[in-house]
């Protein structure tokens, strides 16, 4: 694992990321006012709850809690350690870091760099790359690809390649670059059985949005294993989560608000070579409600490509039902029998798939219409029950997550109950039951979108204190009449005194000191104690006296009231006299008028 960066790294890696350009590779973020806003990646986030702050480059959801800088950011989003979050953000910014001084502890035994594992990733897209393109290694494997049409510039586009007809070829090639031999097993491209997991294959690397190749998908060219594997999950890589493409695909999403998602590599592949450029397709899995999260933050709509055969039918099924419970704006389409989405293409072009994305049907139209083949094709009970099961829960899914306005889950109800025969009442009744057990299960009570609480203590000695610190993040010049009356070691909640201490050592050698220096610092200062969980959580607790303080103003008569109450405070303390004068009650109702005063949903800027 990486060491701890000296201070000028770390300043040099947060100038040349901007929080935007970083967090738009994660989220699709619009803007409001003079922030920008969009859907928090860390909860189940339904309305925009997080906002970026563009000039003090800082983000803040105001549903979940989470905030901090760029670092911050990237640690949260992608698991990664402080050290390991700065040489991410080194690598993008194409920022030489200096070798970094070791970590010491348990901090220095971590089993798995997310870092490394990219780097052995990146080596091993180039390796196949290299034996695709080998004249005679690679002419069976370029062949098929010709017989695909995928053209040169689509390979090299997509960095297709060849693992070869080898048990160890990629291994051995590992060892003579002196590449860890537990590294590879750890990226999943060697088995524990020390042979490449990948043989006689065109694999498919497959990136994040940010580019960096986290995993791959193998395509069988022999007569041996299954046609297609994927890599194992790994620090990195959990196919659940991921979708093909995105990387070249979510900008034209952000553009046109859809996305169009397919199965297979090829197809992706094909799409977009043809100039589909809104096309992604799942890693030969289910759509899940990861993948239904990922696309939200993109999309406003998701339009479901499918074969029209019962096996693709049946996965489109299951996928309406994914969306439905996230709020996802769905429809579907399905390319004639016996074609796949690849040879579509090929055989009609941009234009016709553009059409059938177009013509997609409505996710209710698409599930009547399969009542009713159901109901009319099967003369059980058993069978026609199954069928309006079926279409009572989609219902009830819908209408749980806010995707079905009451009004028309009445009238479809009523629509349901002439074609079945029964009372429209008793169909209500049963559509009540199962709204509240889809709540239930999509987890909407279960306290989700509440803000993490902080213990900021009680009082107003605790109000002064945080006073203080909500004043010197906004105004930190004033901090040379703070220094003169009060030290850290005078803050005695917990997390405030932790707070104080980080900023009062940034200001003595910085009086100009930006929030992004203070936050980085505290990134510092967590992971030299080990506690890399807690620099996150210090991150948001820093961003959100920053921002309480900013609305607040009147910094320096508010500084003044807040150092008065906490130096009378202390007096009295010392002589166990404590007692609440009439200038304290009046400096604690001017706190609490001014935190009624504050607006939740405006980072303010400056």
């Amino acid at each position: 694992m990486a060491g701890i960066f000296d201070q000028a790294a770390i300043n040099q890696v947060q100038q040349a990321n901007d929080i935007v350009d970083v967090i738009s590779e994660h989220v699709s973020l619009s803007r409001k006012g003079k922030e920008m806003v969009g859907l928090c990646p860390f909860h189940d986030d339904h309305r925009p709850s997080l906002y970026v702050n563009v000039v003090k480059q800082i983000f803040k959801c105001f549903a979940c809690g989470a905030g901090g800088g760029v670092l911050t950011f990237v640690q949260m989003r992608e698991n990664l350690t402080f050290p390991q979050a700065v040489e991410r953000l080194a690598e993008r910014a194409g920022i030489k870091l200096k070798p970094a001084k070791p970590a010491t502890g348990k901090s220095q035994q971590a089993e798995v760099d997310p870092n490394q594992l990219a780097k052995v990733n990146a080596w091993a897209a180039k390796y196949f790359q290299d034996n695709l393109f080998d004249g005679k290694k690679g002419e069976h494997a370029r062949n098929y690809i010709a017989e695909r049409k995928i053209t040169l510039q689509s390979t090299k586009t997509w960095q297709l390649g060849l693992a070869l007809d080898s048990p160890d070829g990629l291994l051995r090639a590992a060892n003579s670059k002196n590449i860890p031999t537990k590294l590879l097993e750890q990226a999943g491209l060697v088995t524990d059985q020390l042979q490449d997991r990948f043989v006689s294959r065109l694999m498919f690397p497959i990136t994040d949005v940010t580019g960096r190749v986290i995993g791959f998908g193998g395509r069988q060219l022999s007569e041996t294993g299954a046609k297609y594997i994927n890599s194992p999950t790994t620090a990195l890589f959990d196919k659940s989560n991921l979708l093909y493409g995105l990387q070249h695909a979510r900008h034209k999403i952000v553009l046109t608000g859809v996305a169009v998602v397919v199965e297979g590599y090829t197809d992706c592949i094909m799409a977009h070579q043809l100039g589909c450029d809104n096309v992604v397709a799942t890693l030969g899995t289910s759509f899940t409600t990861g993948h239904g999260r990922v696309l939200r933050r993109y999309a406003k709509k998701v339009v479901l490509i499918f074969d029209s055969d019962a096996a693709g039918i049946e996965a489109a099924n299951r996928a309406l039902e994914v969306c439905l419970s996230q709020r996802i704006d769905i429809k579907l389409a399905s390319v004639p029998q016996g074609k796949d989405p690849c040879d579509f293409l090929l055989a009609n072009g941009k234009d016709l798939f553009d059409r059938l994305v177009e013509a997609a049907v409505d996710v209710f139209q698409f599930k009547w219409d399969r009542l009713m083949e159901k109901f009319g094709g099967d003369d059980t009970f058993a069978g026609r029950r199954a069928a309006i099961d079926e279409y009572l829960q989609t219902i009830a899914t819908s209408m749980s997550a806010g995707s079905l306005p009451p009004i028309d889950g009445g009238l479809i109800v009523n629509r349901l109950s002439k074609i079945i025969g029964l009372d429209s009442k008793e169909t209500h009744a049963e559509l009540r039951r199962r709204v509240g057990r889809a709540a239930k299960m999509t987890g909407r009570n279960a306290g989700t979108e509440k803000v993490q609480s902080i213990d900021w203590g009680q009082g107003l000695f605790a109000a002064a204190q945080r006073e203080i610190l909500e004043v010197l993040l906004n105004e930190p010049r004033l901090f040379e009449v703070v220094k003169q009356k009060i030290s850290a070691d005078d803050f005695d909640v917990p997390i405030l005194r932790q707070m104080a201490t980080i900023l009062f050592e940034t200001l003595s050698t910085d009086i100009n000191a930006s929030l992004q220096t203070v936050l980085a610092n505290a990134e510092i200062v967590s992971a030299k104690a080990e506690a890399g969980a807690g620099s996150v959580r210090l991150g948001g607790a820093f961003v959100e006296l920053a921002v309480a303080g900013e609305q607040k103003s009147n910094f320096e008569s508010r500084l003044a009231g807040a150092l008065d109450a906490l130096q009378r405070y202390q007096a009295q303390k010392t002589k166990n006299q404590l007692k609440a004068t009439k200038s304290d009650v009046e400096f604690l109702r001017c706190v609490s008028e001014n935190a009624a005063k504050q607006n939740p949903h405006n980072l303010g800027m400056v």
